[in-house]
């Protein structure tokens, strides 16, 4: 049997930041284990509120596919194993993870117990991808979902343009029912939430932190000419078109 202590509701120095289906994320006030060297950073970064945040996933007999790297410590009857299922199926996953730039290999932890991410100080998003109809994130966004959820990767619609503007062609797409946790450089309060209906949205540079499947993601020159383009300063853009709805940073 383990207890444990000092943690969620017993410690002050832990605040629960947001709480979806199986998932927690807490955040740290402060890191009250700093060195006399690193206390004057500590100081600033506590004024800023840069603080160090987990996710606290609790198990009962389902599963998660978490990012590789990500796990700091677990307890209970959770096992763990790879989402791979035969070389061709490691090739089809090698592919996807070059485009996408994710990971090959995301561990699949089940059974029951408890499980905590290692900290990061990125905010974490818990999302219900259902409510997405299918989730776009941006690179390097995913931590970690339910086993449930299906990934895949998508491709913008022209491919000129997206190298042109200096952006991937290729992004990770979550789909089915379940919660996902993705990482953002801005709190959930500062997020902007954009919501399409047939319309459209540009956005100057990569700012968006997810979108949702349906809508039409391009780059495209911001003028009709690249003459216009260069006069307004602006070169190339993130266009999507469509129905749905985009979660953007507007301070990243």
């Amino acid at each position: 049997m383990i207890t444990l202590r000092n943690f969620i509701g017993q410690n002050k120095n832990i605040n629960v930041v947001e709480q979806k289906g199986i998932f927690t994320i807490i955040e740290h006030n402060k890191d009250l284990s700093v060195s006399a060297t690193g206390a004057q950073a500590a100081y600033f970064m506590k004024e800023m509120a840069v603080k160090q945040r987990q996710v606290i996933v609790r198990l009962e007999n389902n599963a998660i596919r978490l990012n590789p790297g990500a796990m700091q410590m677990m307890s209970g009857n959770i096992a763990q194993t790879t989402n791979i299922q035969g070389a061709g199926d490691l090739l089809g996953k090698a592919i996807k993870s070059k485009m996408t730039g994710d990971s090959v290999v995301k561990p699949v932890y089940s059974g029951t117990g408890i499980l905590i991410t290692e900290p990061t100080y990125n905010h974490l998003l818990v999302e219900n991808v259902e409510e997405w109809g299918g989730m776009v994130c941006d690179d390097g966004m995913f931590v970690c979902c339910d086993d449930e959820i299906k990934d895949k990767a998508v491709m913008r619609s022209n491919f000129s343009s997206a190298i042109a503007g200096g952006e991937g062609l290729f992004n990770l797409c979550l789909e089915g029912k379940g919660y996902a946790v993705i990482q953002s450089p801005c709190p959930r309060e500062e997020l902007y939430e954009i919501i399409l209906e047939n319309d459209c949205f540009k956005i100057d540079g990569n700012n968006a932190i997810c979108w949702s499947d349906d809508l039409q993601f391009t780059v495209e020159r911001s003028g009709k000419s690249i003459m216009g383009s260069a006069a307004s300063g602006e070169g190339y853009v993130n266009v999507y078109r469509g129905t749905g709805k985009i979660l953007v940073a507007p301070l990243r």
